[in-house]
């Protein structure tokens, strides 16, 4: 038994190799790195647990390869069996280690990816069959508009130093790991790098092959399920912790990065401290849409710690500023503030400082003025303590900063002199990075944008226009709406006093415009209006702040997402620009959300794609008829079925004239890990954003031929039609959606604050876009994403077989529908409808079995019409590298599907016999130990709904995605 498992052990690299010779390229390191991580898991979990359960463990993923090679459902059925014969104690380790399997596969492949990108630049290549679509290097994208493109230096620089970058994070629950595990994987990472150094001593190579060890352990023995629902004020310490670890210090470096870049194109000037190239803003703690947890408490609370935390990190880094300029010349400007400060000063300075504690003698004025800066700082930390703990603070306005130019000017004053004095290079050093970070996060950190939806405003207008006695708001034409509206906020009066009759809805809007009045107005944004279509819907959030007393009033920013909103948008935006009061507020700038999630869900990804790229054109029409430069803020989800996918393609595919130097990007759920999980990450980010909005700007994509446009709207129509007779009409297909996936039982993950329905019954209506794609990506069948594709393209080659070459040259040729081919082609490569099947054969109702055959004969055919399009006989094949990754994850995720199925089929239906064989596992674990801390679960039976939250997690972090 011991010796069958140790020629397990040695062997499992060669299984890599024997049962999946595809999985190769020349490129080896991925196998190598995979193998290493799973040869160190497997003895671990061997330790733990026991031969026994190392062995199940591999004769899952045996099988799983098999079936992955030969696609044969028997083999489905044998790994069924053997899970069944687990008691639910040993199924819970099983799906605990396929899980962690799949998380190390994931860690290999980021760090293959970080290996293969070092060795790219360290050769100068970066035009190798992956990079040239995903990546944007940021000297690559400047030596391409020089040189190429035959733009000037300076252009490249002045197009630069004016555009922005607004990055939205939002709490979206789709993060479905925990902090303490996201910590530990990194550090597995970390050890993995430094593994395979060149440079490495044979010592130091076995204490890193012990900190491996250990943190490989330390992340099995974690509990990886969250036992509670996260609050608002958890999603926003969270979100805030990427602060903390990488874009604080990130923003800097990468600045510096764009430096260099300059300076090889013969610019021999820095970005200036103050271009607003990259700005963050956030949504934890303002997205109350839908989510009732988001109170007005809790947005004070989230600016404030906000504000508590940005303090908190200049603070930390002040006194090394003070160690650097150490010099005494300086300009007779500085010298003057620096002697009056000196004065001024108590002679018993603080003692909580660790270093400069006594005071700064007079010959070291850069250390005068930062000393002050400092005291301040240390202050402006303190009030928001205070404020966040007892709601009030002693410590008066001057010894704070209350806004962001009081803080750079001592700074500036420090720069000019070192400059004025001969130490530019000495200004340049930390000194200009400082500067970056306070022109990048303010006092604020980030700003704050508000949600909202627009009902909530309505019935707050409705209670007002009832107590004066004028009759119904709710009632009222647009037309009367606005001109009431338009009269009050002409008017001087005030709209209503502390006597207005309130329910706690009412009271709810009206306390969040109170939160914006008091607290100082750089920690918020923009106030975001959902389900926005009318005029009416912009004046009256306008109203509310003047009514509160909002002292610097919020951009008020419409956000059409369903597909008759995004038709109806450039109307209704053209109508509100023909307000006259409203034009003359908003000094000739307009940003405008569009969202991708709700249109695909309403329409499907095709129709809702076109959609989105017609509405943005017609808007900026719109706006340019009206002299007024639009920003578009876009609402994208991690995956593809919310509009996600790379970075650079879906910036550089925007309709022509659409991003125009201005971007503002949500940055949802599991996509801030993926973006900002570690410093590597956090720089090609912002790389990533910054060169595509710069080369969209400076080289527009083409635009589509109006035969292009044509076939698009005609598809389009085919596409929705097609779409929307399965999902809205077709009556029994709530009821199959609900049998076939795990949609029931998503809100079990506690992922996320709020609520996965807006409105508790309904159907596929009321459920939102994450649950309804999360399910379909549990199955690996991936409905939402490529439904309505097939009938689209179907339709058209049927009428005219000619067809094929003009959508073969719009591939070709057409950035954005390139783009979509692509996006669905890589969801194809993650599918599998022989997965699918084993869930309805296991979980639906016979008299469904058809319906369900009938969309797996849909996703083949559609499939193939793809392929044909795309001009591909295999899917991927132009990117061998993914297509490599992928088939390293797969046989995991197959055993977990399977566990997943089976799961399932024993929770819903209690009838289901299964003989459990005996306890595998060396710790006893009786069923339900691991669940010992839900004590509330009137759920499942012992141990199965930790089995279950276990595979939907491992599955997410197969797939990469969860909604």
């Amino acid at each position: 038994m011991a010796r069958n498992a140790v020629d397990k052990a040695t062997s499992i690299d060669a299984q890599l190799r024997m049962l999946a010779p595809k999985k190769l390229s020349d490129d080896d390191k991925l196998v190598e790195y995979d193998a290493l991580l799973l040869d160190r898991f497997l003895d671990i979990l061997q330790d733990l647990q026991g031969a026994d359960i190392r062995e199940r463990v591999q004769e899952c993923y045996e099988l799983a390869a098999e079936y992955e090679n030969k696609l044969d459902p028997k083999q489905l059925d044998e790994i069924g069996n053997l899970l069944t014969r687990l008691d639910p104690g040993d199924s819970i380790v099983i799906a605990k280690s396929l899980s962690h399997m799949l998380i190390l596969a994931n860690l290999a492949e980021e760090v293959q990816i970080a290996y293969r990108r070092r060795i790219k630049l360290k050769k100068g290549d970066f035009a190798d069959e992956n990079s040239a679509t995903t990546e944007s290097d940021i000297e690559e994208t400047f030596k391409r508009l020089v040189g190429e493109l035959k733009k000037s230096p300076l252009e490249v620089f002045d197009a630069l130093k004016n555009q922005t970058v607004d990055l939205v994070l939002t709490a979206h629950p789709t993060q479905s790991v925990r902090r303490s595990l996201l910590q530990k994987h990194g550090r597995i990472r970390d050890c993995l790098t430094k593994l395979y150094a060149k440079d490495i001593t044979p010592d130091e190579k076995q204490e890193l092959d012990e900190a491996l060890q250990r943190e490989i352990q330390a992340a099995f023995r974690t509990d990886e399920i969250r036992r509670a629902p996260p609050t608002p004020q958890d999603e926003m310490r969270a979100g805030m912790s990427y602060f903390h670890e990488t874009i604080w210090k990130g923003v800097p470096k990468f600045l510096r990065r764009v430096d260099t870049a300059l300076k090889n194109i013969g610019i021999n000037e820095r970005v200036p401290y103050n271009a607003p190239l990259i700005q963050f803003s956030s949504w934890m703690g303002g997205d109350r849409d839908g989510n009732p947890r988001v109170t007005p408490e809790v947005t004070r609370d989230v600016c404030l710690l906000a504000r508590m935390m940005a303090a908190n990190l200049y603070y930390a880094q002040i006194e090394d500023l003070m160690f650097e300029l150490s010099m005494w010349r300086c300009s007779d400007e500085l010298r003057v503030k620096a002697d009056k400060l000196h004065r001024s000063s108590k002679k018993d300075t603080t003692k909580y400082y660790i270093e400069f504690w006594k005071q700064v003698p007079p010959n070291e004025p850069y250390r005068v003025i930062l000393s002050d800066v400092r005291d301040k700082l240390y202050n402006t930390r303190e009030r928001s303590r205070h404020l966040l703990t007892s709601g009030f603070s002693e410590i008066p306005d001057e010894a704070i900063f209350t806004d962001v130019e009081q803080f750079l000017e001592p700074l500036e004053l420090c720069y000019r002199s070192l400059c004025a004095c001969g130490d530019h290079a000495i200004a340049d050093g930390s000194l200009l990075d400082f500067l970056r970070q306070v022109s990048t996060f303010g006092l604020s950190l980030v700003r704050l944008d508000i949600r909202q939806e627009s009902g909530r405003h309505t019935d707050v207008m409705d209670a007002i226009t009832d107590y004066l006695g004028v009759g119904s708001y709710r009632e009222w034409p647009e037309e009367k709406r606005q001109e009431w509206l338009l009269s009050e906020l002409n008017g001087k009066r005030p709209l209503f006093g502390p006597d207005l009759p309130k329910t706690n809805e009412i009271a709810e809007v009206l306390d969040t415009f109170h939160v914006l009045a008091e607290l100082p107005s750089d920690s918020f944004g923009a106030y975001v209006i959902s389900m926005a279509t009318a005029p009416s819907d912009v004046l009256a959030v306008e109203l509310l702040q003047r009514e509160c007393h909002v002292k610097k009033p919020l951009r008020v920013v419409p956000l059409f997402e369903k597909l008759a909103d995004l038709e109806g948008a450039p109307a209704a935006l053209a109508r509100l620009f023909s307000v006259e009061w409203y034009r003359n507020r908003i000094n000739g700038k307009q940003e405008v959300m569009i969202g991708y999630s709700d249109s695909g869900k309403d329409a499907g990804r095709f129709s809702a794609g076109w959609q989105l790229y017609k509405a943005q054109e017609e808007l900026i029409k719109v706006a340019k008829t009206f002299g007024v430069k639009l920003t578009m803020f876009h609402g994208r989800g991690g995956t593809v079925g919310r509009g996600g996918g790379p970075t650079h393609l879906a910036i550089l595919s925007q309709p022509p004239d659409t991003v125009h130097g201005s971007l503002r990007v949500t940055v949802q759920g599991e996509v801030i890990e993926q973006s900002f999980g570690e410093e590597h990450l956090c720089f090609r980010t912002l790389q990533r954003f910054t060169a595509a909005t710069l080369e969209h700007g400076m080289h527009p994509p083409i635009s589509p031929k109006p035969e292009w446009r044509a076939l698009m709207d005609e598809m389009a129509v085919v596409a929705t039609e097609e779409y929307r007779s399965i999902v809205f009409q077709e009556p029994r297909f709530v009821e199959y959606f609900r049998l076939a996936t795990p949609e029931l039982e998503y809100g079990r993950m506690n992922i996320g604050s709020r609520p996965s329905k807006r409105k508790p019954s309904g159907g596929i209506e009321s459920l939102r876009a994450i649950p309804w794609i999360f399910a379909w990506t549990q199955t690996r069948f991936h409905l939402p994403v490529w439904l309505g594709f097939g009938a689209a393209f179907k339709h058209v080659l049927q009428k005219d077989i000619r067809n094929l070459q003009t959508l073969q040259q719009m591939y070709n040729e057409w950035p954005f529908f390139r783009v979509t081919i692509d996006l669905v082609e890589m969801v194809f490569a993650k599918g599998d409808p022989g997965i699918a099947a084993l869930y309805d054969k296991l979980l639906v109702s016979d008299d469904l079995w058809l319906f369900g055959a009938r969309l797996r004969a849909n996703y083949e055919e559609t499939k193939q019409l793809l392929l044909q399009v795309a001009g591909h006989r295999d899917l991927l094949e132009g990117d061998p590298h993914l297509r490599q990754r992928l088939h390293i994850r797969e046989s995991y995720i197959t055993a977990l599907n399977v566990c997943q199925a089976y799961t399932l089929k024993r929770i819903r239906d209690p009838s289901f016999q299964s003989s459990p064989g005996p306890h595998l596992s060396k710790e006893i674990m009786e069923p339900g130990e691991l669940a010992k801390v839900s004590t509330t679960s009137e759920f499942a039976p012992g141990g199965l709904e930790d089995t279950l939250i276990l595979t939907m997690k491992g599955i997410a972090a197969g797939m990469q995605n969860t909604g």
